[in-house]
């Protein structure tokens, strides 16, 4: 193997910029313009090629649990720090409050960067109960930011509520919010709120992303919101923010138009440049390594959730009945419904606990469906990892040094017009595997996905459905 490409993933800096080599094809140059705790940049991601035509890179994180596998409190510790930044910004600055959150800061940075100290960092924060001083909304984006969205939002002890965009369509329903993700490979943004007071009143909404390029996305959803729940106040959070100064005047003339403020809040802030062409040929996975029998087994742990009852059209006009889980964000959630959710996650852990046949244990979320296995996953014990399954198209490469060394795709059980794909599962890597699903597909609609995990190389597959299969008697259409 060319050596050039075996380190062809490693970053160097040079008078502050710090240039990100991609495959000895392209590299991508990162100005940092803020830093709000000093988090080294390879504790926040790596980098990949990626699979379309208007981004060629793609930022591998290393706190989301999306693409690569983490430990699940360092993920939920993220959400937790954008809702420090949050508090810090809400919150009347005194004194005895500046060293507060000044001590969190501190405690934030060696959870994010320590995976050991991530569990108690956590857990600390999470019982400050933060309190603020007036309704805040918040809304994630599907579908890599629906737990980052559901941890920042679950710091808060009242007065927050949380619903997620998602990409499901549900016909019996009409989205509260509307809108398009312009550089996405998977467009349509929906909001079903049960609770159609969700984007009501005149707090501040927090809209979550794991990562804003140019912001259009957020400027849609904002035009969308303010045209039908008209209010003053904004803040846009994200890991990562690589707005250019062009970007900025965009949201600076969206404020002047509507008359309202737009305020920024990131893990990162800074520019980006892309240097290079890439010439990506497709990768082939080695079929020559000896992979062990499998041991599929299938459960249910439907009876512990509130179940919502909605029949969802995929892009191919199938309807199916499979009940959702309420409380996951997707339907929108209260303050008030998080100790229950806390209940139910505690008592899948301790049940999941118990079937673990070894020591190396992942937890895979599926599609949007990430914020609870990536809970249930914090409470099954030592040497438990977090990841879920995702849409993004992402070139795989086996170097060491590059972020997504293998990978798989497969028919979406939910959608089979959407292929989504599972990321950096080496033959051996785990002793089982909990694949948490939200709901219960026919068989036929798993089979894609269960034959890609029969091929990863573990010998022991556990498959949890979350909800309830469809009804007796029901035909998709």
């Amino acid at each position: 193997m060319n050596s050039s490409i075996l380190s062809g993933s490693c970053p160097s800096t040079n008078n502050n910029i710090t240039t990100f080599p991609i495959l000895d094809q392209f590299s991508l140059n990162v100005q940092v313009t803020h830093n709000p705790l000093q988090l080294p940049l390879e504790s926040l991601f790596s980098m990949a090629a990626r699979i379309n035509k208007k981004r060629s890179f793609l930022f591998v994180s290393r706190l989301l649990g999306k693409h690569i596998p983490v430990n699940p409190y360092t993920s939920l510790l993220s959400g937790a720090a954008l809702a420090v930044l949050l508090y810090e910004h809400l919150t009347e600055k005194t004194e005895e409050t500046k060293d507060q959150i000044t001590e969190w800061k501190r405690a934030m940075v060696e959870g994010l960067i320590d995976p050991k100290q991530a569990r108690q960092v956590y857990n600390m924060l999470l019982q400050e109960s933060l309190i603020l001083p007036e309704t805040i909304r918040f809304v994630g984006f599907a579908e890599t930011a629906t737990a980052l969205g559901h941890s920042m939002y679950e710091m808060f002890a009242d007065h927050a509520s949380y619903i997620h965009t998602t990409r499901e369509y549900v016909p019996a329903m009409h989205p509260d919010i509307q809108f398009e993700e312009e550089h996405s490979h998977a467009m349509a943004h929906r909001c079903y709120a049960l609770d159609h007071e969700a984007f009501a009143g005149e707090g501040p909404i927090v809209l979550v992303d794991d990562e804003i390029t140019t912001g259009k996305t957020t400027l849609n959803i904002i035009r969308d919101i303010q045209a039908r729940y008209p209010r003053k106040q904004y803040v846009i959070a994200s890991l990562l923010d690589w707005r250019t100064e062009a970007d900025e005047l965009r949201f600076a003339e969206l404020e002047a138009e509507l008359g309202i403020t737009i305020t920024p809040l990131s893990l990162l802030k800074g520019r980006i440049e892309v240097v290079g062409t890439p010439q990506l040929e497709p990768t082939q996975q080695d079929e020559q390594i000896s992979r062990p029998a499998v041991t599929l087994q299938t459960s249910t742990v439907a009876d512990a959730f509130d179940q919502l009852h909605a029949t969802s059209e995929d892009g191919e006009g199938k309807r199916s009945t499979a009940s959702y889980v309420q409380h996951t964000g997707r339907f929108g959630m209260q303050s008030r419904h998080n100790g229950v959710l806390r209940q139910e996650i505690s008592w899948i852990a301790e049940r999941l606990r118990s079937q673990r046949k070894g020591e190396r244990t992942l937890v895979m979320g599926t599609g949007e469906f990430m914020y609870i296995p990536m809970r249930v996953a914090a409470e099954m014990g030592e040497g438990v990892l977090y990841q879920s399954t995702t849409r993004s198209p992402i070139h795989t490469h086996p170097a060491p040094a590059y972020a997504v060394r293998s990978g798989a795709g497969y028919a979406s059980p939910e959608d089979a017009s959407v292929r989504n794909f599972i990321y950096n599962i080496a033959p051996g890597q785990y002793d089982e595997i909990f694949v948490l699903l939200e709901r219960q597909m026919s068989e036929e609609r798993m089979e894609p996905m269960l034959k890609v995990l029969g091929q990863l190389g573990c010998g022991h597959i556990h498959i949890v459905y979350c909800g309830l299969p469809e009804k007796t008697g029901d035909n998709e259409q």
